[in-house]
């Protein structure tokens, strides 16, 4: 796998006290999976570059030596040796550490001017769509070459890889910084473990840039792994002074909010709270309550005595309940509410005795291996009397136009539906577990597509 990195300018060579790397001796440096090799293919006043090549070792990866996070990761045959990946971002941050941090030494001055830089990634794999989206609102010019998946077989379309050039008038400590973060946001499979301290090296690297980019969610959501936990935690970090004082100014009063502007969230959760009221349910439990939005509307309702709101997410958890201001609740009211951190996938007898359960976009954030075990906590352990639960309609994604050709709405997203596919696990779940099950649409109907939302609505039989 290789990187280079190209200064365009006047005496271009002085790249090389920027980099730490003398561009006149070729270096080597040894990692826990290969080796790392530095040298410059072209030197001179005009124009340097640069170049990192990464040589890693197919079989050690296989049998697990080095980079093995468990489970069969590496098979004998993988793209591990030749894709840009985690172990690229990984080299960059042993190889070239010093300047990330923009220190220049006797060259500070260069160190902290803009540079007319480019950096090219050979053979990323990525949705093309996506590039422009998170390279582009940092200021460079994409290009990317690409490829098809077989030339005997043109049939089988283009290939999942590219040869990605970025082009722009950065610092060099930041377009180490913007690259050593992004490559692994396309690699969805990391050679390292996800835990917090990820968190914390994705804040430390992007806490200048990422706030205020358009890709957010998607970028932070990718580089860790699709951790919902993980990346809820650092988004509470990444928040702009603007989110933070729209959050403070936020009545959480969706009915009040302008019928101009139809939102696809608010008519999910009108559509649930008719749901409730319809079935007279006096007591119901939000199943991934994330932020609490559907929270803030069943605290309102007078008929509902008891309310529960579990997710696995304690900083979702404190978002809701600073939504619903449970702190400056009453003794009375705080008493009907329990806002409490818990895993749809085990069963917990906190969720029992409800007579609804509104689960809102939560199915499609699980794994499919766990999608029994869900179904088990909710319809055989739980078993409310009813059940209220939406997921995207996948059909519906062709009326997205950023959204490529088989991409998922969120990119937490394990799987998504078509109409038939959820009416057929519908079905199937009613009649295993004793329930009736009703499914409509939500959201502008397209003749051909259906609603972008689907919603089951199941009643258990007496």
């Amino acid at each position: 796998m290789v990187l280079t990195i190209t200064y365009t300018g006047e005496n271009t060579r002085d790249i090389g006290y920027l980099l730490h790397k003398n561009p006149y001796r070729p270096q080597f440096v040894d990692l826990n999976y290969g080796k790392a090799y530095v040298f410059y293919p072209e030197v001179s006043d005009e124009r340097t570059t640069i170049a990192l090549v990464l040589d890693i070792d197919p079989i050690d990866l296989a049998r697990g030596k080095v980079g093995q996070t468990g489970g069969g990761l590496f098979d004998y045959v993988n793209d591990r040796p030749y894709v840009s990946s985690s172990f690229m971002s990984t080299a960059i941050s042993k190889v070239f550490g010093t300047a990330m941090t923009g220190r220049g030494d006797d060259k500070q001055a260069l160190a902290d001017s803009a540079l007319d830089l480019s950096a090219t990634i050979v053979m990323l794999k990525s949705d093309t769509m996506m590039l422009n989206r998170v390279f582009e609102p940092l200021g460079y010019c994409v290009t990317y070459e690409s490829f098809v998946s077989d030339e005997k077989f043109p049939s089988w379309g283009g290939g999942k890889y590219v040869n990605l050039t970025i082009k722009g008038n950065v610092r060099l400590a930041d377009l180490l910084k913007h690259i050593y973060v992004l490559i692994p946001v396309f690699d969805r499979r990391k050679h390292y473990w996800i835990g917090s301290e990820e968190v914390d090296k994705l804040i430390r690297n992007s806490e200048k840039w990422l706030p205020n980019h358009p890709e957010k969610e998607y970028i932070a959501g990718r580089y860790l792994n699709r951790s919902r936990s993980l990346t809820n935690k650092a988004l509470e970090q990444l928040k702009t002074d603007e989110e933070i004082e729209t959050e403070q100014n936020d009545e959480s009063d969706i009915d009040n909010i302008s019928e101009k502007r139809p939102n696809l969230n608010r008519q999910r959760l009108r559509g649930v709270m008719e749901v409730v009221k319809t079935c007279g349910a006096r007591s119901v439990i939000d199943m991934g309550c994330g932020e609490g939005n559907l929270l803030s509307l069943l605290v309102k309702e007078s008929a509902i005595m008891r309310i529960g709101a579990v997710d696995v997410s304690c900083t979702a958890l404190s978002r809701a309940s600073s939504k619903i201001r449970f702190e400056r609740m009453s003794d009375t009211q705080k008493a009907k509410i329990n806002i409490f951190q818990g895993s749809l996938t085990y069963r917990d007898r906190r969720f029992e005795g409800y007579d609804a359960a509104c689960v809102v976009e939560v199915i499609e954030h699980l794994d499919l291996p766990r999608l029994d075990a869900f179904e088990r906590v909710l319809f055989e352990y739980a078993r409310p009397r009813y059940v209220v639960l939406t997921t995207p309609n996948k059909e519906y994604n062709e009326k997205y136009p950023n959204l490529a050709e088989d991409s998922m709405r969120h990119g937490d997203h394990r799987f998504e539906w078509t109409r038939g596919e959820f009416k057929e696990w519908a079905n199937k779940v009613a009649e295993k577990f004793g329930y009736s099950a009703r499914l409509s649409e939500i959201g502008e109907i397209d003749e051909q597509l259906g609603a972008p939302t689907q919603m089951g609505v199941f009643t258990l039989c007496e």
